[in-house]
């Protein structure tokens, strides 16, 4: 194989490797240029996002930490912050499902654990192609086991996710894990590596030839050789990662540690480098003294196997013994690889012979693509939409359990309910409502947090779609009455290479943006997945959003289900933006996916979510949803499966609004998205204080709470049974089973 075949075969390009040659003065031989392989790859080198990536706003009251580091980090109060990140294993979940899937959650746990943060939430953010092809229920399934079967084992609770199917996703899945972790102010922990002299120690697991180039092939469009490449993927030990969090912990209150790393993608290679170049010195690493789990394993494949649970520290010499005797006590394995040099690079040694060299800053510095943004012509052909094209439904109460029992809509119990979310007994909501909601133990405060992505708004309106990502997270984490204060990301696009590709990545990025600035939410962390794409073309763009809010007293808090017979239930900011372009009723009544959804008016976003949270932390509600996917009629749906009581519009004396202001279509006023709406539940004592406090926006009393039936008179009529018959239905491919009684919404 000659030179421009080798490098090519490790995804180099011509230009790269001449920017290597100018960088190096030299030809660099195989160790070397993978080194630069793996830290150029656009997994780690983010080539083509980092110019778009500044865009976002980085900066709050409450950041501690901003993009740079292993995760962001936000101050809670009382001397507690969350460190918290999202990650992508779209690609390895794609060829092996199962341990692609439990090694992200793996991988992004220790992200957590090296800013010196325990653990204590998980959240997921999956992305597949219809349930009818048996490919996608393989991957469906293998993937929530492999969620569960790691996080269960290792002790983190689980507690929000969410997901969604289309064709867009067939054959490339998206499996986005997100970890929060607790730590207190003062022990945050940074990846710089300092002191010249001081010990680099591996802590964890063996290290194998799993995993070698994983950074490269999650890099690369998915093909049909890509099931050749499930050596590319990972395997996890959950139990060892229990051990190797604990003595992380350990060493860190002991204050045995400079700094720390974890080893993902590209392994020791971009563990070393990175922290050499934050911290602006060299890093030996003697190969040979790494423990190994295979024979006659080069060193090039040490230095970027990513065989998981193992951790990177820098130790200062006195203190080595100490750190080691810590690690044998755990049970994991402890060994001193290298020294911190004054030299600036990453020096590959192996029995005293050295056999490569690169300056750290040049491997953490890949090269940068801007490329011009331009429109595609899709979007003209996708916009043009004629609500009077759409029939209007002969029978609303079939449409309306049609629409409960799609995929899309439909119950998430059979998934939630293999994953341990109660574990360390801090979870206060459980997996099914608006937002995960968590207490931080010894004190009242607490936070909460959800993950969101809509890739067909995103798709149909880039930067119209990626502004509605993160209004919604803002809606769920104020539905639940918690201060939204900062965002974690995962961009999960297809080609940047191709026009539509890019063209989307930028909006959504400049759509988002827009949206964090206008609710000041910062972006303080987050990942980039692109070339997520296969023959039958790219995915949706699907930019996940992962928000978290703050509790100052965390026993203020509301949950969807209606609680009490006799309620008044009231819809805030309701009707007059409702549209049903690109919604779920389009795609799932019409099997349309056109039009523009309403742009979000920011501005109006948070001032009537700002008010949702306010009447719940005042304590006026406890009952709160927002009106989303499927519109007004499945939101109170929802609501009523989740409290198992129903609802009759003929209860109050206000005219139900269908279609918005000044009558309409009632599928549009059903079923239309507007997202400015939120339903709540008063007490009828409370109704008056209510009526007061929402005087300066719109809202309407629409129903009250009682029952077993949802009754909007001449439209709907039907049972709680019904409804849960059809919500219930189990989405691992039984038909028909209900997975469950009453319970929060999806």
């Amino acid at each position: 194989m000659n030179i421009q075949e080798t490098y090519s075969a490790l995804g180099l390009s011509d230009g790269e490797y001449e920017r290597i040659l100018g960088l190096m003065g030299r030809e660099p031989n195989y160790l070397e240029l993978s080194l630069f392989s793996v830290m150029w790859s656009e997994h780690c080198g983010y080539k083509n996002s980092r110019p778009l990536l500044r865009r976002f706003p980085n900066e709050g009251p409450r950041v501690l930490q901003g993009p740079g580091e292993n995760a962001g980090v936000v101050e809670v109060g009382d001397g507690w912050a969350l460190a918290f990140k999202m990650e992508s294993h779209n690609h390895p979940s794609a060829v092996e499902p199962y341990e692609g899937a439990a090694t992200g959650v793996g991988g992004i746990i220790r992200d957590i654990l090296a800013m010196g943060a325990r653990p204590v939430a998980l959240l997921d953010s999956l992305r597949f192609g219809p349930l009818g092809e048996e490919r996608n229920r393989y991957l469906f399934r293998e993937v929530v086991r492999g969620i569960g079967g790691y996080g269960n084992a290792v002790g983190v609770p689980t507690v929000g996710g969410e997901v969604e199917f289309s064709p867009a996703y067939s054959g490339n899945p998206l499996v986005n894990a997100m970890c929060v972790g607790l730590i207190r102010v003062e022990d945050l922990m940074r990846s710089r590596a300092t002191g010249e002299g001081n010990a680099v120690v591996l802590l964890g697991s063996k290290t194998g030839r799993d995993g070698i180039h994983g950074a490269t092939f999650a890099s690369d469009e998915l093909t049909e050789e890509s099931e050749s490449r499930r050596s590319n993927v990972q395997v996890g030990d959950p139990f060892a990662e229990k051990m190797l969090i604990e003595c992380c912990l350990e060493l860190l209150k002991q204050d045995l540690l400079v700094s720390l790393q974890d080893l993902g993608a590209a392994g020791i290679t971009s563990s070393a480098s990175e922290m050499a170049a934050s911290g602006g010195v060299g890093i030996d690493i003697e190969v040979e003294k790494v423990p190994r789990r295979e024979t006659g394993m080069e060193p090039w494949e040490v230095m970027i196997s990513e065989s998981q649970e193992r951790m990177l520290a820098v130790v200062e010499p006195e203190r080595v013994d100490e750190a080691l005797a810590l690690a044998e006590r755990y049970g994991i394995g402890g060994t001193v690889v290298g020294r911190v040099a004054g030299h600036g690079d990453l020096r590959v040694v192996e029995n005293g012979e050295v056999v490569g060299t690169v300056p750290a800053e040049h491997l953490a510095d890949a090269p940068v693509y801007e490329r011009e943004v331009v429109r595609p012509a899709y979007l003209d052909e996708v916009q043009e939409f004629d609500v009077a094209e759409i029939p209007e439904p002969e029978d609303y109460n079939e449409v309306l359990l049609k629409m409960l029992s799609h995929p899309n809509l439909r119950s998430r119990r059979s998934i939630y309910s293999q994953y341990d979310h109660q574990v360390g007994t801090d979870t206060v909501v459980l997996p099914g409502a608006d937002a995960a909601v968590m207490r931080i133990k010894g004190t009242k405060r607490g936070f909460a947090v959800t993950t969101d992505g809509r890739g067909r708004h995103c798709y149909l309106d880039p930067r119209g779609g990626g502004a509605a990502t993160v209004a919604e997270a803002y809606r769920n984490l104020s539905c639940v009455g918690a201060e939204p204060v900062a965002v974690t990301d995962c961009l999960n696009f297809g080609s940047p290479e191709k026009r539509a590709g890019y063209y989307q990545l930028a909006e959504c990025i400049e759509g988002m943006s827009e949206a964090c600035e206008a609710f000041g939410t910062p972006v303080v962390s987050g990942n980039v997945s692109l070339f997520n794409e296969t023959d039958r073309g790219p995915i949706y763009p699907t930019p996940t959003v992962g928000m978290v809010g703050v509790f100052e007293d965390v026993s203020r808090y509301a949950t969807p289900g209606f609680k009490r017979e006799g309620d008044i239930v009231v819809a805030i900011g309701r009707g007059w933006r409702a549209s049903l372009a690109g919604s779920d009723y389009l795609e799932i009544a019409n099997e349309r996916a056109v039009g523009v959804p309403p742009a979000p008016d920011l501005a109006s976003e948070k001032r009537y979510a700002d008010l949702v949270r306010h009447l719940i932390s005042e304590g006026m509600i406890d009952t709160a949803h927002d009106v989303s996917a499927g519109g007004e009629i499945v939101a109170l749906a929802e609501m009523a499966l989740a409290g198992g009581l129903g609802i009759d519009y003929e209860e109050v004396e206000v005219e139900p609004l269908v279609g918005g202001k000044g009558g309409g279509r009632a599928d549009v006023g059903l079923f239309g998205e507007n997202g400015l709406s939120f339903i709540v539940a008063v007490p009828e004592e409370r109704w008056v204080a209510l009526q007061n406090a929402l005087r300066d926006v719109p809202y309407d009393s629409i129903a009250r709470v009682g029952g077993d039936r949802l009754i909007l008179p001449g439209l709907i009529d039907v049972g709680i049974d019904e409804l849960r018959e059809a919500y219930g239905q189990d989405l691992f491919g039984i038909p028909g089973e209900v997975v469950g009684g009453s319970e929060a919404v999806g």
